[in-house]
């Protein structure tokens, strides 16, 4: 299992939570917790293999919102050698 942490500015604000969890259903393989009070949101992802970086990108980005990917990424999930460390 692999844990992951995304920071969306802006999340808590307007309908983005309720967005977010209708874009989430289309991945069922993984469960998030909201964290409204920080715009942050926990996965816990049993198969890395099923859900790649990208997908979960273009679910924050399909709401209008720009994740950023806190801590390391795991090498199973990363996108290619282009994926850099926010500092």
């Amino acid at each position: 299992m692999i844990e992951l942490e995304v920071y969306a500015k802006g999340l808590r604000h307007g309908d983005s939570i309720l967005q977010l969890r209708n874009q989430m259903d289309v991945i069922p393989r993984v469960r998030y917790k909201i964290d409204s009070n920080h715009d942050l949101v926990y996965f816990e992802i049993d198969d890395p293999q099923e859900v790649s970086l990208s997908q979960l990108d273009e679910v924050f980005t399909g709401i209008g919102l720009q994740p950023r990917f806190v801590g390391q990424i795991p090498e199973s999930m990363r996108l290619t050698d282009q994926t850099t460390r926010i500092l």
